[in-house]
């Protein structure tokens, strides 16, 4: 998957694409995989980099949303259970099964969460990953060492799913790419084209690596661009009522010592009305999330300190020994696109954490498609559902959609089903890779220095690197340490420490010169600024 190739494809289009897809988050990439799964020639582009946004900061859960259950929403609680069922069998080396533990400060408590989980069990029907039981003290304490002595009642064991969002979304751009679709990074979008009824008929692309623009030429344009979509349908009309209420959710990531094993807790209520997790993930542990309203989503949203603040007083009163500000590796903001009412543009804005997570679909008089709203585990049928409207608005010719059995790239499924390389191994970083794990144990025999890790503390290896570039289109270091591997994510000091020798590679690998290396040192520090914890700066 080359972006030059891509980029080729693009400027030497004649003919109108059926979908130009604006937006390479799992909303967007999700509709390019439909989409072109359905024979329509399709096109997307990325303003920066496939997940650069939302995509890449979730909590790292394919779940149904246990807190929607208490909001009575249980449409959207089954669409992602049967969701979260389909994930797994399409992506089985990106996605496994995880055990939560809800714990209870008395036997009612535990009596009240374990009907409601029976309740998600339900909803889940054959998609269940597992059976929901309730836990006597002892048996909590079993489950989760850590847990806060001062909690005696007990607790209720449910399952839900974990993945590894970014590498998630890189393998469906892959997959994408595979049924036909033409994905590109780093193009965003500046003005709409039109035809002579003044309808939308195409857009203006800039390729940021050359500055050239190019007229892309569709008979359908989708708005995918999640907290993102109000800026894009004001380049339709300048006057747009807002879908979108933007609230910024924030996590904290530790070293694995201060939550050991293998169940994940769950605090079902904090003061904030969100739920609480705290999680196994790549040999770390994440803590998350916050609900904090802001008025508009910047692309690097920053960490309160409020937050922080917050999600250390909760983390002390359920985990001993709990750690402090300077335990904290990195901490990551995403940015939730929240459906508002119908009226909020007009009233006072509701509370972020009761806003809806459906998704939303809005066609405008131009004729601009845009979806916004919506979840992480839901993208396949946030998809299916916009390209069914895309083809009526267009009056496309399609086949139906075929997504729910479609094995993603890396899952090695053949037709009869079987999996060479199923299951996530979160102690082991190229479980992720999936069946292009192979490639990687090529490089490494070509040139075993690619075999040794950059860091002590993190899993990055020279071989991760060169796939990146070669065949993930990683472009920049923050690609690469971001998006690509996970290391700016769960160690933030130690990520800068590496980033002399990674962008050094990655020149060789692209071609570039001393001084591109240098500019991606300076850009990057920019942006880790906002993953280091708050006692640190990038001169420690």
């Amino acid at each position: 998957m080359k972006r030059d190739d891509a980029m080729k494809r693009i400027r030497t289009q004649s003919e109108a694409w059926d979908m130009l897809v604006i937006g390479g988050g799992a909303t967007g990439v999700g509709i390019a995989i439909d989409a072109a799964n359905r024979g329509l020639s399709t096109v997307l582009c990325e303003a920066y980099d496939f997940g650069k946004g939302t995509s890449s900061r979730s909590t790292k859960l394919v779940h149904g949303g246990v807190r929607y259950l208490k909001q009575g929403n249980l449409s959207l609680v089954r669409d992602a259970l049967r969701e979260r069922g389909r994930l797994l069998e399409n992506a089985p080396h990106l996605v496994r099964d995880l055990s939560f533990v809800i714990p209870c400060d008395h036997f009612w408590q535990r009596i009240f969460y374990g009907i409601g989980l029976k309740l998600y069990d339900l909803l889940a029907g054959r998609d269940r990953f597992g059976k929901s039981s309730m836990l006597s003290p002892v048996s909590t304490k079993e489950r989760v060492g850590a847990l806060h002595a001062h909690h005696r009642g007990g607790g209720v064991l449910y399952h839900d799913g974990q993945f590894d969002d970014s590498r998630l979304l890189i393998h469906m751009v892959r997959t994408a790419e595979e049924q036909g679709a033409c994905l590109v990074n780093y193009t965003p979008v500046t003005e709409f084209l039109r035809d002579e009824h003044q309808r939308i008929a195409g857009a203006k692309v800039v390729d940021s690596e050359e500055g050239a623009t190019i007229s892309v030429r569709a008979r359908c344009v989708i708005n995918a661009t999640g907290p993102f979509c109000d800026q894009v349908r004001t380049l339709d009309h300048a006057k747009q009522t807002p879908l979108v209420a933007a609230s910024q959710g924030v996590h904290l990531v530790f070293a694995r010592k201060f939550f050991p094993g293998d169940t994940a807790l769950i605090v079902p209520k904090t003061s904030d009305g969100r739920v609480l997790f705290i999680i196994p993930w790549h040999d770390h542990v994440v803590v998350g999330t916050t609900d904090t309203p802001i008025p508009s989503a910047p692309l690097e949203p920053t960490v309160k300190e409020e937050e922080i603040d917050f999600l250390l007083s909760t983390l002390g009163q359920y985990v001993c020994p709990a750690p402090d500000r300077s335990d904290v590796l990195s901490m990551f903001v995403g940015v939730r696109p929240l459906v508002q009412p119908v009226a909020a543009a007009n009233s006072q804005r509701t509370q972020s954490s009761k806003l809806s997570r459906d998704h939303r679909i809005v066609i405008d008089e131009s004729g601009l498609l845009t979806i916004t709203g919506g979840k992480w585990t839901t993208y396949r049928k946030m998809a299916e559902d916009c390209v069914d409207q895309a083809i009526a608005v267009a009056n496309l010719s399609a086949r139906s959609c075929q997504t729910m059995n479609l094995p993603l790239h890396g899952s090695g499924q053949n037709v009869s089903g079987q999996n060479a390389r199923s299951g996530m191994n979160l102690l082991d970083v190229d479980s992720a890779y999936g069946c292009d794990a192979e490639e990687l144990e090529k490089l490494e025999l070509l040139e075993p220095h690619l075999a040794k890790p950059f860091h002590p503390e993190l899993p990055l290896r020279g071989s991760h690197v060169v796939f990146a570039v070669q065949h993930e289109m990683a472009r920049t270091l923050e690609d690469v340490l971001a998006r690509r591997s996970r290391s700016l994510f769960l160690n933030a000091r130690a990520t800068l420490a590496m980033a002399p020798a990674v962008a050094s590679l990655m020149g060789k690998c692209l071609n570039k010169d001393d001084a591109w290396v240098r500019q991606q040192l300076v850009l990057f520090q920019s942006v880790a600024e906002h993953f280091l914890p708050p006692t640190l700066s990038p001169k420690d």
